[in-house]
C-alpha cells in the first residue's frame, strides 16, 4: 500500500476516542412555533361517542319500527303443490296462516318449463267457522302449458 494515498497509515495500537457504552436520551427540542402546538394530557372530546351512539340509536329504532310495519306479516303462505289438469289450466293447492275467521286474497301464479309466466290469478278465500289455517285448490288459467305454480302473496281482502 502506498502510505501517500491513505489519510492516517495504519496503526493497530491507537484508537479514536473513548469507548461509549450507553446513549443519553433527552426529550427533543423542538423550535417554537415551527411544528404546531404540542398535544396536552387533556382526554378527547365527547361530542365522537355522542352522535355515534345516536345514529346507533336512531338506526336501531328505524330498523324496528320497518319490520313492524313491513316484517312479518298476518296473512303467510304456503304452497302445497300443483297439478296440471289440462295444457290450459293448472290447479294449485295451498295454506294460508290468517287471523282468526279472516278472509284472505292471494295472488296465484302459473310458469312454464323455461320460467315465464302463463297465467295470473287474484283468488279470495274464506275460512270456515274461526280457523287460522285455509287450506284451498284453486285453478289458474294458462295461456300455454305450465309446469309450476306459485302463490305470490296473501292479504286482507281489499
Amino acid at each position: 500500500m502506498d502510505p501517500a494515498i491513505l489519510a492516517d497509515p495504519p496503526d493497530k495500537k491507537r484508537t479514536r476516542g473513548a469507548e461509549v457504552s450507553e446513549t443519553r436520551t433527552t426529550d427533543p427540542v423542538f423550535p417554537p412555533g415551527r411544528y404546531g402546538r404540542r398535544r396536552s394530557g387533556r382526554r378527547r372530546s365527547v361530542l365522537p361517542l355522542v352522535v355515534l351512539i345516536v345514529v346507533v340509536a336512531a338506526s336501531l329504532l328505524l330498523s324496528v319500527r320497518l319490520f313492524q310495519q313491513f316484517g312479518r306479516t298476518d296473512y303467510e303462505p304456503q304452497i302445497v303443490g300443483w297439478d296440471e289438469p289440462s295444457a290450459a289450466v293448472l290447479s294449485i293447492e295451498f295454506k294460508v296462516r290468517v287471523p282468526a275467521g279472516r278472509p284472505a286474497e292471494c295472488v296465484l301464479r302459473a310458469r312454464d318449463y323455461d320460467g315465464f309466466e302463463v297465467g295470473r290469478r287474484t283468488v279470495v278465500v274464506r275460512p270456515t267457522g274461526n280457523e287460522t289455517t285455509i287450506d284451498a285448490k284453486e285453478t289458474v288459467p294458462t295461456t300455454a302449458r305450465a309446469s309450476v305454480g306459485d302463490v305470490l302473496s296473501c292479504r286482507p281482502p281489499a
